[in-house]
């Protein structure tokens, strides 16, 4: 087996690897970043008396935005107060969706990361450090989120979310069907705990338990499937139990540190199993 070297390339400077090269990059293919199934929404979008956001990007499912800054060399002040900056004019633009601002560069030293840490649980920041690695004669981009955005507390709806009732689900998000498909979960649910009941919310459907939220689970009803989110941390014994089911998995939210899988009716006759031992496991681990 030939061992290939690989060697680093520093871009600051480079004739060719320059910003725009990294720019293109990702805007070809968001879901480079690792930071979910991501689409273009925007580049060099203009702020008001504020410059340009380098790359906007949106989840593919959920209501929420990345707002990218890319620095080539070694992270600065004035890069995080222009990605701050950039990240509050959207957020403040577009309230409709989540907003996370997100600074890519080659160099993030400790001492970024200890003054970002500060913000993190007020603003929702991910520093992810790229790498342009040279192979033979091809060059590759490698990218690691070295900073997470915090990971948000279980989903409760104490004035955050609008009530509504199943008729809205049925009508204007999802179809009569795909919401039955939350009852069919909601059954699994009561093998392993009693009193619970569908409550109905503007951005998702969740549980209740004595006129109390207990969203372990949450469920989104779409046109032609139901979205089932598990409120549980990352595990490799998790990812195994997904894998070897035929459940169509999603990217993990690490917004809301959920697993998030899109049921239809033979999913759910067809892996009643697994399904039970995951939410299970998601309402055993709920609020620690």
């Amino acid at each position: 087996m030939q061992v290939v070297k690989l060697e680093r390339i520093d871009m600051k400077g480079h004739p060719q690897l320059n910003e725009k090269w990294v720019q293109d990059i990702i805007a070809e293919d968001p879901a480079i970043l690792g930071l979910g199934d991501l689409v273009l929404k925007d580049r060099e979008r203009i702020q008001p008396r504020a410059g340009r956001i380098d790359l906007l990007l949106q989840d593919s499912e959920l209501p929420r935005r990345y707002e990218v800054e890319i620095q080539l060399g070694r992270t600065d002040e004035s890069h995080i107060i222009r990605t701050i900056e950039y990240w509050d004019i959207e957020r403040r633009r577009y309230p409709q969706y989540d907003h996370c601002a997100v600074i890519v560069a080659e160099d993030i030293t400790s001492r970024f990361l200890n003054v970002i840490g500060l913000f993190n649980g007020f603003i929702p920041l991910i520093a992810v450090q790229m790498k342009a690695l040279k192979i033979g004669d091809q060059v590759a981009l490698d990218f690691t989120t070295v900073l997470d955005q915090l990971t948000l507390g279980p989903l409760d709806d104490e004035g955050e979310n609008e009530a509504t009732d199943r008729q809205y689900w049925v009508t204007k998000k999802g179809t009569e069907q795909t919401v039955a498909l939350a009852d069919k979960l909601l059954n699994l649910i009561h093998t392993f705990e009693s009193g619970l009941s569908l409550k109905y919310n503007k951005f998702y459907i969740g549980l209740a338990k004595n006129g109390q939220p207990r969203n372990f689970v949450v469920f989104r009803a779409k046109k032609a499937f139901l979205q089932l989110g598990m409120k549980l941390k990352e595990s490799n014994e998790i990812q195994t139990m997904l894998d070897d089911s035929d459940l169509d998995v999603m990217d993990y939210d690490k917004r809301w540190g959920m697993y998030r899988i899109r049921v239809a009716l033979k999913d759910i006759n067809q892996n009643q199993e697994v399904l039970i031992k995951l939410m299970r496991m998601a309402a055993d681990n709920y609020g620690t």
